[in-house]
């Protein structure tokens, strides 16, 4: 069967946008996005945009629009983010050409340095104002981060893999449920979470100087607040990593106060993502953007490589908290 992103020309992409009331002088211009088709454009007044089209049946309508909200929420508290356009009737998800459709204003930037120290205060000054906003409310509709449940998806949606050796399916399982029997030590109240960006990695965030803004909420979430920080940490010795943390927490408590317990989930957090990673790219196998841009998937030595981080993960997790003391 086509996949529906097959069917997203140049022309469809353009008469979808040009439906909601803009005109485009050129060819919107494809950005780098998997999980979604995104497009930059500009309108007949040079005004940039970016043009989300969401994949099909990942989220409902309900969940899109929770996106959308606190989006808008974020912005009217002066929070650097991007909130979708709205039409005349209020509405920012948009049903045009067999898509759900939104766009948002385009923003300029690069992306952080995580070894400037003033650029970790800012990160953390910005998360701490999304947090800020974020544990006033719940989403209703959203996703709440699940150790447990994500784990297990995320496992069979590998072992369903076709391109695992029966050593590597073995290997693969036996880890896997090692794993997840470590990571049932470290549950959560659900009084615990807070609405979160949900995938802050560096890539989401563009700036200049010491300002960033926070981008693609797609993937917004109940989640502790320290599922937004983690990933700024990355230094591999203590003294680094204690002053990458330094910086981050200190610009996050302008805004709100940092749970310290919660570092003790960042290991778990980065082997949740590790396992989903591969869980993405296997369950998206029949998008043919994705055999092009992952042809190592399919090979042995991917798996094999997967399989020692793994393994480090589960001695890691035996060790106890990082650097906690």
């Amino acid at each position: 069967m086509t996949h529906p992103f097959a069917t997203l020309s140049p022309a469809r992409v353009v008469a979808a946008i040009e439906s909601l009331g803009f005109w485009l002088p050129g060819e919107p211009f494809a950005l780098n996005s998997y999980e979604n088709r995104v497009f930059l454009l500009y309108d007949d007044e040079g005004q940039r945009w970016v043009a989300k089209f969401y994949r099909p049946e990942r989220w409902s309508d309900e969940q899109i629009q929770e996106e959308h909200a606190f989006l808008a929420e974020l912005r009217g508290e002066g929070v650097a983010v991007a909130a979708p356009w709205r039409d005349e009737a209020g509405r920012s998800l948009h049903h045009v050409e067999g898509f759900r459709l939104a766009l948002f204003p385009h923003l300029l930037g690069q992306a952080p340095e995580l070894e400037n120290p003033a650029h970790l205060f800012a990160l953390g000054e910005l998360i701490g104002a999304v947090h800020a906003v974020g544990e006033r409310g719940e989403f209703r509709h959203r996703v709440r981060l699940d150790l447990d449940g994500m784990v297990r998806e995320a496992q069979a949606r590998v072992l369903a893999a076709p391109w695992l050796e029966r050593r590597q399916r073995q290997a693969y399982e036996r880890i896997s449920d090692a794993l997840h029997d470590e990571l049932a030590a470290y549950a959560w109240s659900p009084r615990q979470t807070i609405r979160t960006q949900g995938d802050c990695h560096i890539g989401n965030l563009l700036g200049r100087d010491d300002n960033f803004a926070l981008v693609d909420f797609d993937d917004c979430l109940m989640a502790p607040a320290v599922q937004d920080v983690w990933m700024f940490l990355t230094a591999e010795h203590e003294a680094e990593w204690q002053m990458q943390l330094s910086e981050v927490l200190e610009g996050y408590e302008q805004h709100r106060e940092f749970d310290r317990r919660e570092l003790g989930l960042v290991e778990p957090l980065r082997t949740l993502r590790l396992m989903r990673h591969s869980a993405w790219l296997v369950s998206r196998w029949d998008d043919p953007a994705f055999p092009l841009a992952f042809p190592w998937v399919t090979d042995t030595g991917y798996w094999d490589r997967h399989l020692r981080e793994l393994e480090q993960q589960r001695m890691v997790l035996g060790q106890g908290p990082r650097w906690l003391a």
